[in-house]
């Protein structure tokens, strides 16, 4: 009686969610294929809570006793198909294959599956929830959905017909679903597969870990020690090439153990949901009383806010232009921008790789997804041999995959070889990695290609003082040039901003920083500066998350400044031998520095005054690669004074007042068909 009664619920259920009528719609398409299969697959979409509130018992099954719950809805599907003579070439209820797919689960503990977490009780099969970030995908492969078996004696009655029909259950492996032990259950005879009747889907194994566990891979973390381990998904059917490696997503799916070499815990996926980044409502009231304060002027509330950063690791008024950059990357990186434009990457030339090592760590754990690259291991995704013996090559993500929407770390240029470093730059001129499968190589006919999108900035530092740079450095013959010859010139021009970092430029004070590490050695906890009282962590990480998704938009004045600035840079930088030193991608860079000012400054429309600290920095970039020129910028054109007091603010605001007056004359002069309107005009 109790299963009559969840029949009934299920055939309720259906016609009220409007399931029954896809049903039908389906059996149709069936149909009209006037083709015999051994089973035939239907996908019924369930709402727990709608099924809870008509039948609690048929809702209970469906959470718990997922495999007998499908069969509750087989029986009511085939009873429909008789009745309503949907399907001719159907004859057994076996032929039914129901798939329920669930909207969602119960928000209960004891509905999550998370491998950080003791204890895990994944040994019921039943449906659990878990989330986590792709790492590893394999190609696609066929699996045996349903298969027909027929008794070996053709004197036996069931040697004909569709009595013996074996259909994949979750945590089946194919040879579970085929096999040749099977024997008649009336005359004990051997049963045959009738392979013409054989069902294939498709199928791909995934590995994903949970969003936590990228704390392992940041080089500077304030978290509690865990544990975590990466959990195999198995998507079938329509859920293949669903998920791209880096995406976070929500998984509803039913644990299994497969065993390989050694036992490993498997899910079944039942259905997958893309998990969008939280956008935040808002910065801390102390950020947002600053803001206030400095509302008078565009660029004072960067400059307080480049003065302050990073308080913890050197001594506030230290490496601005760099921590300004750095903040600015941060901002700028996301994966709203669906056209990969807004990366900002940043390669950064000092004798103090320790305490730029520092910062960088400090700075990448500000952001959810800030990776710093273990040398051991491999930045850009490598192809391997599937561990499940499926026949299928796995991609492994790689450090920059996983890095998507944030900034992928990757230390010292010189750590790497030079074939990777060639991969470095192609990846950073295209925004893409292509990775190429040999068929020969792993048992394909053919050969395979996939290529994923790269959506991180690159950071990177090279130091001015190792042996190799102090044997080989030459005489520069340009103003302000750098030597960067060590460095592969196509990769110098790859990253957007070029840092100089040095004991003789404007941003490494040396006396402060050896004060600040005696302080900091002595209490290594403390607070060391008023700054770092009213300006935490938390609130710094607060307003990065808040103006990077932020959607700007160029104002008319600022659009025509930076294109302006473009022509005149390009204009004066080519000769008639080598052409213009300026690649393709300058004026993305400078349409990225422009935004990227703009959201830290949490505005939405880019203007004029964001476009000159652009321009500023930009040319201090190209000055350090190719030497200056008509259009002169100091190194320290962006933070010309130290930042003591509101006095040197307003000095600073009047400096680059005459800076942005320099530049529009500069633009006026050079810039062939541009033209620059005056504020008043």
């Amino acid at each position: 009686m109790s299963t009559l009664k969840m029949k009934e619920a299920a055939l309720i259920y259906l016609d009220k969610s409007g399931g029954l009528q896809k049903f039908i719609d389906d059996c149709k398409y069936y149909n009209d294929l006037k083709q015999s299969y051994a089973v035939y697959r239907f996908n019924i979409l369930i709402n727990p809570s709608d099924v809870v509130e008509l039948d609690t018992e048929l809702g209970n099954h469906i959470l718990h006793q997922p495999l007998e719950a499908s069969q509750v809805f087989q029986s009511v599907c085939f009873i429909a198909v008789k009745t309503l003579s949907l399907m001719g070439q159907l004859q057994t209820e076996n032929q039914i294959n129901i798939v329920l797919k669930l909207t969602h689960l119960p928000p209960l503990p004891s509905y999550s599956l998370d491998f950080c977490e003791f204890p895990h009780d994944y040994t019921s099969q039943r449906f659990y929830m878990m989330q986590g970030i792709v790492i590893a995908m394999t190609t696609v492969t066929k699996y045996t959905q349903g298969a027909r078996f027929l008794c070996s004696d053709e004197a036996c009655p069931l040697s004909k017909g569709f009595q013996y029909i074996r259909v994949h259950v979750p945590g089946a492996t194919e040879s579970a679903t085929i096999r040749n032990d099977f024997l008649c259950n009336l005359c004990s005879s051997s049963l045959q597969e009738d392979r013409k009747f054989r069902v294939l889907g498709d199928k791909q194994i995934v590995e994903i870990i949970p969003a936590k566990a990228l704390h392992a891979f940041q080089g500077y973390s304030n978290k509690q020690r865990f544990r975590f381990q990466s959990l195999t998904i198995f998507l079938r059917d329509e859920l293949v090439n669903k998920m791209n490696i880096g995406n976070e997503y929500k998984i509803i799916g039913i644990p299994t153990c497969v065993k390989t070499s050694q036992t490993s815990v498997c899910i079944e996926t039942n259905s997958i949901t893309f998990c969008n980044p939280k956008v935040p409502s808002g910065i801390s009231d102390s950020f947002r009383c600053l803001l206030s304060l400095t509302s008078s002027s565009c660029w004072k509330f960067t400059a307080i806010l480049a003065n302050i950063f990073a308080s913890q690791i050197v001594p506030p008024g230290t490496y601005n232009l760099l921590k300004l950059c750095l903040l600015m990357s941060l901002v700028q990186t996301s994966v709203r921008n669906k056209e990969l434009e807004d990366s900002l990457d940043i390669l950064i030339i000092t004798s103090d790789t320790l305490l730029v090592d520092r910062l960088l760590n400090f700075s990448i754990n500000l952001v959810p997804r800030g990776i710093r690259h273990p040398v051991s291991a491999e930045i850009f995704p490598t192809v391997s041999r599937n561990k499940y013996g499926t026949g299928a090559v796995s991609v492994q993500a790689g450090s920059a995959l996983l890095a998507k929407g944030s900034i992928c770390f990757i230390g010292d240029l010189a750590s790497h070889k030079k074939d990777k470093l060639e991969q470095l730059q192609s990846v950073m001129e295209s925004r893409s990695i292509t990775v190429y499968i040999s068929g020969k190589k792993f048992g394909d006919d053919i050969d395979q290609q996939m290529t994923f999108p790269v959506q991180c900035s690159f950071w990177s530092f090279v130091d001015l003082d190792s042996s190799s740079r102090r044997n080989t450095q030459k005489t520069n013959t340009l103003i302000g040039q750098m030597d960067c010859s060590l460095i592969p010139a196509n990769l110098v021009e790859a990253f957007g901003l070029l840092i100089n970092c040095n004991e003789s430029s404007p941003c490494h004070p040396f006396l402060s920083n050896v004060q600040h590490t005696l302080k900091k050695a002595i209490d290594p906890k403390g607070l060391l500066y008023v700054a770092s009282k009213q300006f935490t962590t938390e609130d710094f990480e607060k307003l990065l998350a808040f103006a990077k998704n932020l959607n700007v938009e160029f104002s008319l004045e600022a659009e025509r400044m930076i294109h302006g600035y473009y022509l005149a840079s390009r204009r004066i930088r080519t000769d008639s031998i080598c052409g213009s030193k300026l690649s393709s991608s300058a004026l993305k860079y400078l349409v990225s520095l422009s935004e990227a000012h703009a959201r830290l400054n949490l505005r939405t429309k880019v203007i004029k005054e964001d476009a000159l600290i652009a321009a500023l920095l930009f040319e201090t970039s190209l000055t350090l690669k190719y030497g200056a020129t008509v259009f002169c910028v100091a190194p320290n054109a962006v933070f010309p004074f130290e930042l003591y007091n509101e006095e040197y603010l307003e000095k600073r605001d009047i400096y680059l007042t005459q800076c942005q007056q320099q530049l529009l004359q500069f633009i006026a002069t050079y810039g062939p068909g541009t033209t620059i309107f005056a504020s008043d005009e």
